[in-house]
Parts: structure tokens; sequence; C-alpha cells
């Protein structure tokens, strides 16, 4: 007992030193715990401040060592109609190229590996995007950097080459790759909004590779790259210290082509047109060796939906969660989709079937929801017959447990997304772009609890009325015409027999 002090003579077995407290009750004597918290609200909350030239500066406040922090610029292929089309292409691959202060890619990486940190850009059809993830000490020197890499690149003809082999090369892959997936999307917008903005070809076409040069680069940059079309956006980081370094490098900065103004901004508005894109391409050696795939004809098909600032955005992101679906070698195992129609109803009943996955696309203006499905050559008719059934079938009863399951996946998938904080980041900076505020994720999914299916039938028959979009890649031989798919998704009854009479 004197050796071991007080704990010696203490009991631990069933709150023995205590047996009148309840383990409900604080012990007497011992000090109120204090937890962990939020100092106040406003750290859950996405703030915004818009600078004199008409920059956004937005932030997310997270606890961590590491930031995501980039600038979002409110241009893409959409906006490329008075211009050569591949213009955002070429931005995307010389990003983070040499700029007035930095001499080099290199020279760029070893500046962000000082701060532990990486680079990217992506572009979009309505959106560029310049991120970095660093340490959140070196903000200062990530937020010089992007605004360096956006408003002072050098453009080299150098680098310029460089990017157009680069580009020649992904083209040729993209043509050769198993996956037809990015094809089919550029295929399927094309069809659906012929010749105008999202329609407008994401990738560089190859007889425009040799004609975007520095000059044209900076015509096009001098129209959108300017503040009133930007958001710098971060998370990790205090929002006082993001906009003391926008003001710093962001603010009165003459960007390389000039103060003067660019061409008028295309501000057209999406035209739904809907059509049919058909590519005949020979797809036996697409994938040899020991385990080839084996012919494939891809078929997608889609129909307008709504742009994703509409009240309707909601009950189609469940629509689309609920057709689900994906490749067929997921069906028949225990978590891997099989509750989703397009599983139970296609690729569970119809074994030949190697695909069947429903996409949403949406964007400012307007939205595309399609199904992408795969099947053998000769067996096309049945697939789209399929296919353009399972359209029809979203208008009828959508039962209580199917919508509940699929509500919940979208709640969980969304939740589970928002975990990564370049997610995070990016949601924040395409949110504030296109509305100059954030949405919560509690409150989307609020707005997703409250969807009724009435929702979802009224959502479907307003897509129903529009003609649909196709696009076909593969041995189109037996593929039914255009007129056919259009009148088998004209019915508004959806039964089966019509369905028959149009397809044999």
């Amino acid at each position: 007992s004197r050796r071991c002090g007080l704990a010696a003579g203490r009991s631990y077995s069933g709150g023995g030193a205590y047996p009148s407290v309840s383990l409900t009750c604080p012990l007497p004597g011992v000090p109120k715990a204090v937890f962990a918290a939020a100092e106040s609200r406003e750290r859950f909350e996405t703030r915004v401040t818009v600078l004199e030239n008409g920059l956004r500066v937005a932030s997310q406040n997270k606890f961590g060592q590491f930031c995501t922090v980039g600038i979002l610029v409110n241009s893409g292929s959409r906006h490329e109609a008075k211009y050569l089309s591949g213009i955002s292409h070429f931005l995307e691959k010389l990003a983070f190229s040499s700029t007035a202060q930095f001499g080099s890619k290199d020279e760029i990486l070893l500046t962000l590996e000082k701060h532990g940190g990486i680079c990217d850009c992506q572009a979009s059809r309505d959106t560029i995007m310049y991120a970095v993830s660093a340490d959140a000490r070196g903000l200062d020197t990530v937020v010089n950097l992007l605004a360096d890499v956006t408003l002072q690149p050098r453009l080299s003809d150098e680098e310029i080459e460089m990017t157009r082999m680069a580009i020649r090369f992904e083209l040729e892959d993209l043509n050769m790759r198993p996956d037809p997936e990015p094809l089919l999307t550029e295929m399927i917008h094309a069809a659906a909004f012929r010749d105008n903005t999202v329609g407008l070809n994401r990738f560089c076409p190859v007889e425009n590779t040799d004609k975007i040069n520095r000059d044209v680069l900076h015509s096009y940059m001098s129209s959108y790259y300017t503040p009133d079309r930007m958001v710098l956006a971060g998370v990790g980081i205090e929002h006082e210290h993001l906009v003391e370094c926008a003001r710093k490098y962001l603010l009165g900065v003459e960007p390389v082509w000039g103060s003067g103004q660019g061409r008028a901004v295309d501000r057209s508005v999406a035209q739904y047109t809907g059509g049919i894109i058909k590519v005949e391409k020979d797809m036996s050696d697409v994938s040899l060796g020991p385990t080839p795939i084996p012919e494939l004809t891809h078929i997608m098909i889609g129909l307008e939906s709504c742009s994703f600032l509409e009240d309707d955005f909601i009950p189609f992101a469940v629509l689309n969660m609920m057709m689900g679906g994906g490749g067929s070698f997921s069906a028949g195992g225990p978590g891997k989709g099989m509750f989703t129609r397009l599983y139970l109803n296609v690729l569970n009943r119809h074994h030949w079937m190697y695909n069947a996955t429903s996409y949403h696309h949406s964007y400012e203006d307007t939205g595309l929801l399609c199904i992408h499905a795969s099947a053998d050559p000769k067996q096309v008719r049945e697939m789209v017959e399929i296919i353009t059934r399972e359209f029809i079938l979203m208008a009828g009863a959508v039962g209580e447990v199917e919508l509940e399951r699929a509500k919940t996946q979208l709640k969980s998938m969304l939740m589970m997304n928002l975990e990564s904080r370049p997610v995070i980041f990016e949601d924040v900076g395409r949110q504030v772009l296109a509305t100059n505020t954030r949405k919560l994720p509690h409150e989307l999914c609020a707005l997703i609890s409250q969807v009724k299916p009435a929702d979802l039938k009224r959502v479907v028959t307003r897509m129903l009325h529009k003609k649909p979009a196709v696009a076909a890649l593969g041995d189109l031989t037996d593929l039914p015409s255009y007129e056919h798919i259009q009148a088998a998704l004209s019915s508004k009854d959806g039964r089966l027999p019509r369905l028959y009479r149009l397809f044999r």
C-alpha cells in the first residue's frame, strides 16, 4: 500500500468506490469533461467575399494540416463557338508550365514540393479548374503560384508544340482504348445539343492542333479569364488569410495578354435538339491477349433533364441513382448494386448484356439523363428495345422501399464523397461560381429526403416529351432506325406489345 500509493486502495470492479452514484450522473469531486468542439457555427459554413475587381473568394474551414486551394474559371469547351474548337483542351495541358516567375514546370513542382504540395488542372465543358493541395502554412506561396499560372503563363513555342504532341497521342488513345465511355459521352452530347454550347467537342479535333497558337490562346483568355468569371476557393484555411492573399496577388494584376477587351463573351443558352450520331467501327480487336474483350456494340440513349439550378435537379439525381447499373461482372454478388433497376430488370435477366449504366450530366442551363448499354452486335436490336422499355417504365409506379433505398444511397454517396478535401474544394468552387453561394450537405440531404414518387413521375413525364439523343459505336448493322427509337419512347402507356411491333 505504501509503495503503490493511493491507487493500491482503489476498487475498480463494479464502481464499488461510489456505490450510491448512478452511471448517468457525474462522479462527485471529478472535474467536468471538456470535449473538443468547433468554436461557432461559422466553422461549418462556406464564407464568400467579393473583391473590388469582381473576383469571388470562397473558403470552407476544415481541421487538418493540409489545404486545397484553386482558381476556377467560368470557361470551357461550350464557350468556343467563336473560336477554334480545342482551346480549353490546350489550356488544360499547358497548365502549370513556365510563367513570369517560374522558368519551367520543374521549378513549379520543386516549389510545391517544399510544402508537400501537388497540382492539377481539369477542363470540362463549362469550367477550367487549377488546384493545389499543400501544407496550409504555405498558403501565401500557393496563391502566388496559382495567380501566376492563371494570369502570367509564358506559353512558349516549345510548350505549345509539346502540347500538340500530347493531344494527338491522347486522341489516338481515345479511339483505341477498350472502354468507349469517354467517346460515347462526347457523341451523346453532340447528338443532344447539335453544334451549340455543351454539344461542342470537349477534345481538340486533330485538324485544329496545328492552328492553335499563342495568339489564339491569348485572344480567348482575354475574353474569359477575367476576375468576374473566377473564384478563388480554399478548404482547410482561415477565410481572412485567403482574402488577404487574394488581395495581394490577384487584385490589380495585369495579365500577360494585356488589359484590352477581348471578343464578346458567349452567353448562349443550351438548345436541346436530339438526334443520332453513329460511328461504324470494327471492335473485334479492341482488346487482344489471353483474355480478350469480346466484340461489342455500344449504344447510349439520352433525354434532356434539367439544370442543376432547378428544383427538379434533386428528383433527377434520385432517379439516376434508382436506375443505377454497371458492368455485368458485378451482377449477382452481395453489395454490388443488385437492387438498382438496371441490375434487376436488365443485367440479371439478360446474361448476354455486358453493360447497362445510367448517367446524369447537369449544367447551368440544361442536363442529360442517359443509359449506356453494350452487347454482341447480333443482339443490338433487342438491347435497344430493352433500354427503351426502361425509359418508359420510369414513368410507372415507384415502390416505397425502392425509392427510400435510392434516396439513402444518394445521401450516403454525397456524404462519403465530401469526406475528401479536394472534393469539398471542387464543390465549393463550382457552387459559388454558378450561384455565388453554397448549399451545405445537410441542406441537400433534406431536399433528397423530401422527394416523393409523384416528383419522379413528373420529371420523367417532362423528359419523355423530348426527342431522344442516340450515340452508337461499333457494328451497327442491326441498329433500329432513329425514327423507331423515337416512336418507341413517345409511347405514353409503355405497353410492351407497342414496343415489340416497332422493333420487330
